[in-house]
């Protein structure tokens, strides 16, 4: 009896050196994989972007390439937190699904175009969007509203829900939402 108590105890601390902390304090597993579609693009992208509680240089700059603004062909450095925050809320979601990318990084040009364009869309003169701070997306198999209900409750961030283009924005700026 005593040998499988120590069996189980060798069993469970190799259960839980498979996991790291991270900043938030909650523990997450050694490697952080997201799965992206670009909706304007047609291109996927499935990457770990973590590897025990530490971001992936080239991961990161692949992100970056895959969430341009495909309007202008720009690219920024998308914030790391971001990338947890979505990861964290499908994982709360119980989901392993794709990201549906309706926009991300916004070009100051593209986005005083899309100003212009919308007088009430919701467009900030200053967004999130510019800073790569954030990103609209659908998750595959999840309605938005239950996805805009879960990114709400992690309180990270700004969450906007978009029901009649069946999207939701979340950004890791102040906390609010609309």
């Amino acid at each position: 009896m005593k040998l499988l108590r120590n069996t189980s105890s060798i069993v469970l601390l190799l259960i839980l050196a498979s996991f790291a902390t991270v900043s938030q304090g909650t523990l997450v597993k050694d490697a952080r994989e997201l799965s992206f579609y670009h909706t304007h693009t047609g291109k996927r992208l499935d990457i770990v972007y973590a590897r025990n509680g530490h971001y992936v240089p080239s991961a990161l700059e692949e992100i970056n390439n895959f969430l341009f603004d495909f309007r202008t062909g720009d690219t920024v450095a998308m914030d790391p937190e971001l990338l947890d925050l979505i990861y964290d809320v499908r994982e709360a979601l119980g989901s392993d699904s794709t990201y549906q990318v309706v926009s991300a990084y916004r070009s100051p040009k593209t986005n005083e175009m899309l100003r212009g364009k919308s007088q009430n869309s919701g467009v900030a003169r200053k967004s999130q969007h510019i800073l790569g701070k954030a990103i609209d997306v659908r998750l595959e198999g999840v309605k938005t509203q239950k996805l805009r209900d879960q990114a709400i409750a992690m309180k990270r961030g700004g969450v906007g829900y978009y029901e009649a283009s069946d999207f939701v924005h979340m950004d890791t700026g102040r906390i609010r939402r609309w």
